[in-house]
């Protein structure tokens, strides 16, 4: 007898769910990775690769860092990481989960990027506008919109001037209201990506494509300059 194969959108739904009843909503990504690890869920964002419009930007973009520093947010298993370092960065990258950091050094033995166990909503001080280029990647809409604001903001900070952000995200519409969304995720609008703006951080590029596993989605790639 074969067990039914595991959905990984209501396994995370469900952990999210779980966490969310106990006021903590970040504590499903450790219960999500750890539960991974042991065969017995699937993290749904993990793709083996890096995401194909971060991979689409590096070759459009043709970023140079050497001499340069990155950070990846939400780094999960590391494969975004690991195709900015490639690029030259020195590249940390980082995630709430211990499980998923550990995982990231065991999948990249020989990796040149550092992983890191961090908060996305109390990261170390030091990060403050110390990077050349940052990359978000679903970390943001992994978390309950009411603490979307904040996560952005730092995401934001972490850019030091003369710096690029690179934010992927799942498109939602403007009109559709947060009550009809059943996260995770909890996809951005477009007040959402420009949010991530500041007085002197730009939006300079954005693009809105369908997805090729659902072309009815849509996905957000937005790149900013700061000044």
């Amino acid at each position: 007898m074969t067990s039914d194969p595991i959905d990984p959108d209501l396994a995370s739904r469900r952990l999210a769910h779980e966490s969310l009843e106990q006021d903590d909503p970040t504590g499903w990504f450790e219960r999500l990775y750890s539960a991974a690890s042991e065969g017995a869920a699937v993290v749904p964002w993990d793709r083996g690769t890096a995401h194909p419009l971060l991979v689409d930007w590096v070759e459009t973009a043709d970023p140079h860092g050497a001499g340069q520093r990155a950070l990846v947010v939400g780094a999960g298993t590391g494969w975004d990481a690991e195709l900015v370092a490639d690029q030259g960065y020195d590249t940390t990258a980082f995630d709430i989960s211990p499980t998923a950091v550990e995982t990231a050094e065991q999948n990249h033995p020989d990796s040149k990027a550092t992983y890191e166990v961090a908060d996305l909503l109390d990261p170390p001080p030091e990060w403050h506008r110390a990077f050349d280029l940052v990359v978000e990647i679903y970390t943001v809409q992994a978390l309950p919109i009411p603490l979307q604001p904040e996560a952005t903001a730092h995401v934001a900070d972490f850019v030091r001037p003369g710096g690029t952000l690179v934010v992927i995200a799942a498109a939602r519409a403007d009109n559709a209201p947060d009550s009809s969304v059943e996260g995770p995720p909890w996809p951005l609008t477009r007040a959402a990506i420009d949010a991530f703006t500041t007085s002197d951080l730009k939006l300079i590029q954005l693009d809105r494509s369908p997805s090729p596993n659902d072309p009815t989605l849509y996905r957000w790639r937005a790149e900013y300059l700061r000044d």
